[in-house]
Parts: structure tokens; C-alpha cells; sequence
């Protein structure tokens, strides 16, 4: 196995910028170099190291999922590491190098067993890195329930939490849940002692509500627009302060239905590029086909069929960031949103950007978004690089 490998000759988007002609060299699954095709063709290498010419491809780092319930049959409420470890592999296969699966609130004893089986298939993985679990709910708003169930919702417990956060044995990563619950300061300061990131979700918080919840490092939106107090121009709501306040980091799902395209260009004009998160939501069906006797439907995102109501998405991270430069987004800007921000918001220092010492997780794609190659710890988990 080779553990040095340079791809040369390509367009490398580092997270900030994107810098042509450029190689990334790469040794023991650590970025170790980055530099112009200049140098390249003057540097001597060991005959041991594997050198590609990506003949003008793109190089990015591997898109990073914080908010994905399950794909390909898969899901995170499966109660399976099994399911879990299914999902690392084939998220790999989109370029997913990173993910973090999303239990949905759920009675206590569904939950835990959800929690367990994440951190039983943590360190298994094959695919993309588990990196921890995000919990949507149990402290919700049942006024605000989207596709949660009813019976998995709780008022704000402090013993609960307890007894969910030991289960994880401490790789809760991201919580999503209702600021205006009674109780949730005291929530989100066990939270805040234990690293948690807080996320605003499923939420009917007033803007004054949302206001307290910032006080208490609830900085972060679930997907934006969606399952929230909507804004009203006397009563500006979730939506009004995550506008509002340009601290505010907001997840985006990039199907083009959960959020209108246009009001994707105008969150990026209202926030800081480094406050958008782009997510998936996807759900276990993603990427397979629905049964017959399937209670939702698929209509460029899946629907309930009772009531129509939108219960995720069916894309991949790649499906998202191709969809983002589709919406005129700059493709400098769409990486930043599907990796670098992400890791930076959920605390991943060493990943989501191309610069030496960071982890050597990326992706080789041609201009129409087509993957040549992924690679995750610096080894080819894909490998089709016809440019070579």
C-alpha cells in the first residue's frame, strides 16, 4: 500500500480559493504539501510515491454531511450499526468523507438504541468517518413538528438528557431543539459543558426568544426556513434572527425545494459566507426505490402523502454542491459551504480545508461534477480517474 501519493495538474479548491495548475502531495493520509505546477515538474520524488496527472480536475476536500438521516435503504433510526456502517460506505461513493447521522426524536428507549448503535460502528467505518451523533430532538416544538413523530417529543428534562448523553458516551456532536421550551437554559448550559453544539430547530420561537437562546450559544439554525416561526414583519421570529444577526450559522438543504434558490442568493448576501452550512436531510430511501405501500412520495423531495407536508430530501452533499453552482454560486463558495464550514461549526479542526497538516480526505471531480476519485485518510476509496 502506497502511503505518498501526488496528484498534479489540477484546480485545487483549498476551502478558500482556488488555485489552477497546482499539485497536492500527500503522505501517511496527511495533506503534506500544495504547490504550483512550477515546482511540481523540478520536484524529484521517491519511486515509491504514486503521481496522477488529473489532466485540469477539480481537487476538494471531501464533502462533510451534519445533518443526514439515513441513504440507500439505510438509516440512522434503524436501531443497527450495521445500517450505520452501510450508510459510511455508500456516502463514500457520492464523495461524502465525513458524516454525522441524525437520530430524530423518538420514545427514550428507541433513541438510546439508535445512539448505541452509532457509537458501536464508530472506528468500523470503511466508507466516510462517522465523526458523532446529531440529535434532533426530543425537545422540540410540537408546533412546529414537520415530519417528527408526536410520541417522541418531551418536555426539557435535565435526567434524560443525562441518561441520552451516556449512552453516547460523550459523542453527541450537535443537538437541535426548541429554544422557547421552559428549561432550556439550564439545558443548554449541561450542553455547553459537554461541547455540544446547539442548533435552533423544530422551533416557534418568538425573535425575543431566540435572542435569550444566543445568550445561551444557541448559534446554530436546522435547516433554515423549515419547521420555524416564519418571519413577519412585526414579529421577525427564528427566520427574522438568524437575518438579523450575522452570528447566526445556518444550515441549507440544497435540493432547490426546501429553500427557494433565490432565497438561497439572498441568505448569502445577508450572511457571512462562513455562517452557511450546506446539509442533506436525506432519508433512508435516498438513492433506492420507494414501495408501493410507502407512506411518503418523491417529488424532487419526499413528501408525506397524507398531508403533503416535506419530510427530507433525497440528495447527496455532491447532488447539493453541484446544485449550488447550478443556482450561481461560485464554486470556491459552494465548497466552503459543503466542507470547510461544516467542519469549522461542528469543531473538526483537521479536515474541510486543502493546506498542509489537515487530514487527507478529498475529492477529484471533472467540470460537470463527475467523480474521478475519492480519497479518505489519503487512500483511494474510489478510484476511477480516467484524467490519469
Amino acid at each position: 500500500m502506497n502511503n505518498a501519493i501526488c496528484l498534479h495538474n489540477a484546480n485545487v479548491l483549498t476551502g478558500f480559493s482556488i488555485m489552477p495548475d497546482c499539485a497536492v502531495y500527500i503522505k501517511n493520509g496527511i495533506i503534506a504539501d500544495v504547490y504550483n505546477e512550477q515546482r511540481f515538474v523540478k520536484k524529484t520524488f521517491d519511486p515509491k510515491v504514486k503521481v496522477i496527472d488529473v489532466k485540469g480536475a477539480y481537487i476538494a476536500p471531501g464533502l462533510i454531511d451534519t445533518h443526514i438521516h439515513g441513504i440507500g435503504g439505510f438509516s440512522a433510526d434503524d436501531q443497527s450499526f450495521k445500517s450505520i456502517l452501510k450508510m459510511s460506505e455508500i456516502l463514500a461513493g457520492y464523495g461524502i468523507t465525513s458524516f454525522i447521522p441524525t437520530v430524530m426524536a423518538a420514545p427514550e428507549a428507541d433513541m438510546t438504541a439508535n445512539i448505541k448503535a452509532i457509537v458501536k460502528a464508530m472506528g468500523k467505518e470503511k466508507g466516510a468517518h462517522i465523526l458523532g451523533i446529531h440529535l434532533e430532538g426530543p425537545f422540540l416544538s410540537p408546533d412546529r413538528i414537520g415530519a417528527q413523530h408526536q410520541d417522541g417529543l418531551s418536555p426539557v428534562d435535565l435526567k434524560l438528557m443525562e441518561r441520552l448523553w451516556k449512552a453516547s458516551k460523550g459523542k453527541i456532536i450537535n443537538m437541535t431543539l426548541a429554544p422557547e421550551l421552559k428549561g432550556m437554559r439550564e439545558l443548554a448550559l449541561y450542553c455547553i459543558e459537554r461541547g455540544i453544539v446547539l442548533q435552533a430547530g423544530h422551533t416557534n420561537a418568538t425573535y425575543d426568544q431566540m435572542v435569550e437562546g444566543m445568550q445561551v450559544n444557541i448559534m446554530h439554525v436546522t435547516h433554515m426556513f423549515n419547521a420555524m416561526r416564519p418571519l413577519h414583519h412585526r414579529e421577525p421570529g427564528v427566520v427574522g434572527a438568524a437575518l438579523i444577526h450575522p452570528e447566526i450559522s445556518c444550515e441549507l438543504i440544497g435540493d432547490g425545494i426546501h429553500v427557494n434558490p433565490n432565497l438561497i442568493q439572498l441568505l448569502m448576501k445577508s450572511k457571512p459566507l462562513s455562517q452557511l452550512v450546506l446539509v442533506t436531510d436525506s432519508l433512508k430511501p435516498t438513492k433506492t426505490e420507494l414501495p408501493p405501500d410507502s407512506d411518503i412520495y418523491f417529488d424532487k423531495c419526499f413528501c408525506r402523502k397524507k398531508d403533503g407536508i416535506l419530510v427530507g430530501s433525497a440528495i447527496t452533499m455532491l447532488d447539493g454542491f453541484r446544485n449550488l453552482v447550478s443556482y450561481g454560486v461560485a464554486i470556491e463558495k459552494a465548497i466552503r459551504m459543503a466542507s470547510t464550514n461544516p467542519a469549522k461549526i461542528m469543531k473538526q479542526p483537521d479536515r474541510g480545508l486543502i493546506i498542509p497538516g489537515y487530514r487527507a480526505d478529498l475529492i477529484v471531480f471533472q467540470p460537470d461534477f463527475t467523480l474521478t476519485g475519492v480519497l479518505i485518510d489519503g487512500q483511494f476509496y474510489k478510484e476511477n480517474l480516467k484524467c490519469a
